[in-house]
C-alpha cells in the first residue's frame, strides 16, 4: 500500500513521469536511464560495503587497495557518467529541432500568461492563460518576458524554459495523446508565483483548426440580459486594461478576455470559471491573488459586480 501511494504521485495533469509528449518521453527515459544507473551503483557500493565489514582475515595489501581505489572510485563512475552524458548529448538534436508551420508566443507577466497564435498565413490570435495545441505536430514556442524572469513548464509535455527580460528564448514541444494538462511558472517571480499555472488542451488537428478559427473572431453577440454589464465593465474602466474584441475595450495592459468564458480556468489557472468565482476575483483580486496589478472593485454594489461577471459568462 505505501508503494501504491507513492505511485500515484508518477501520474496525473502535471507529471513529468507520466509524458504526454515527445520531448517529456525523451526527458522520462534519460530520468529512468539515470535512476537504473544510479540503483545499481548504490546496490554496488552497498555491497562492498557489507563485504568490507564482515571481511575477516589479512588487511589488505597497498597494491590491493589502490587497484581498488582506481578501479572502483575512478575508472567505472567515470565510464558510468560518460555513457550517460553520451545518451544525454544524443538527445539534443531531436529534442532542439525545428518546430512546424505553427508559431505561439507566451509572455510571462506579474503573474499571468499573454499567448498568441502566429498560424501560417493567417493574422496574429490574441489569448491568455491558456493554450491549445493539436496532436502530433510540433509547436514551436518563443518566449519572453516584460518584468522579472519567470519559466514556462509543462511537465507532461515538455522540459522547461526560462523568459529573461530583454531577450526571447524558443521551445518546441510536439503533443503525443489528447487531454488536458497543467503548466506552471517554475522559477520565483514574486509574491503570487504559485497562483500562475495555465492549462493546456491537446487536442485533433482539425478540432484545433475550428478552435482556432473560432479564437479569432470577435466575442459573440452580447446577449439582452448582458448588456447591463458590458456597460458596467466599460463604464468603471475595465476595457483600458482589457481587450474583448468585438466592444470599446481596446486594453492591453492585462489578459485579453475576448473569449473567456471559453477558458477552464481565471486567474491564471487558479480557480474554476464560474460566475460566483469571477465575481469574487473582480471584488477580491487583492486578496485571492496578492501583488496582483489588477485593482479590487470590491466598492462597487454587489449587482453591478454580478452584471459583470455574468456578461464575462457569454464570452465564447
Amino acid at each position: 500500500m505505501p508503494l501504491a501511494g507513492l505511485l500515484t504521485g508518477c501520474g496525473g495533469v502535471q507529471s513529468a513521469l507520466d509524458p504526454a509528449g515527445f520531448e517529456a518521453e525523451q526527458v522520462a527515459r534519460l530520468f529512468w536511464a539515470m535512476l537504473i544507473a544510479s540503483g545499481v551503483i548504490w546496490v554496488l557500493v552497498l555491497g562492498l560495503a557489507s563485504y568490507a565489514a564482515r571481511r575477516r582475515g589479512q588487511p589488505w595489501s597497498q597494491q590491493g587497495a589502490s587497484r581498488l581505489i582506481v578501479w572502483a572510485g575512478a575508472v567505472v563512475p567515470t565510464l558510468l557518467l560518460a555513457v550517460l552524458l553520451f545518451y544525454g548529448l544524443r538527445l539534443m538534436p531531436e529534442l532542439r529541432a525545428p518546430g512546424g508551420p505553427l508559431r505561439v508566443h507566451v509572455e510571462g507577466e506579474q503573474f499571468w500568461w499573454r499567448v498568441r497564435y502566429h498560424p501560417p498565413g493567417g493574422a496574429p490570435v490574441e489569448s491568455a492563460n491558456a493554450l491549445v495545441l493539436p496532436v502530433g505536430q510540433r509547436v514551436e514556442f518563443s518566449l519572453s518576458t516584460r518584468d522579472v524572469i519567470h519559466s514556462f513548464w509543462v511537465p507532461a509535455l515538455g522540459g522547461k524554459m526560462d523568459m529573461i527580460p530583454g531577450r526571447t528564448n524558443r521551445l518546441v514541444l510536439e503533443p503525443t495523446r489528447t487531454g488536458e494538462f497543467r503548466g506552471a511558472c517554475a522559477e520565483l517571480c514574486g509574491a503570487s508565483h504559485a497562483l500562475m499555472a495555465f492549462t493546456v488542451r491537446v487536442v485533433e488537428p482539425a478540432e484545433f483548426e475550428a478552435w482556432l478559427a473560432r479564437e479569432a473572431a470577435p466575442a459573440a453577440a452580447v446577449e439582452p440580459a448582458a448588456q447591463a454589464g458590458e456597460a458596467a465593465f466599460l463604464a468603471n474602466g475595465c476595457g483600458a486594461c482589457h481587450s474583448v474584441r468585438g466592444t470599446a475595450a481596446r486594453g492591453d495592459i492585462g489578459p485579453d478576455l475576448t473569449h473567456l468564458a471559453s477558458r477552464p480556468t481565471i486567474g491564471a489557472g487558479i480557480l474554476e470559471n464560474s460566475a460566483e468565482n469571477r465575481a469574487a476575483f473582480i471584488a477580491r483580486v487583492d486578496q485571492i491573488k496578492p501583488s496582483a496589478r489588477m485593482p479590487a472593485y470590491g466598492t462597487l454594489p454587489e449587482t453591478e459586480i454580478a452584471a459583470i461577471a455574468a456578461w464575462l459568462g457569454t464570452l465564447r
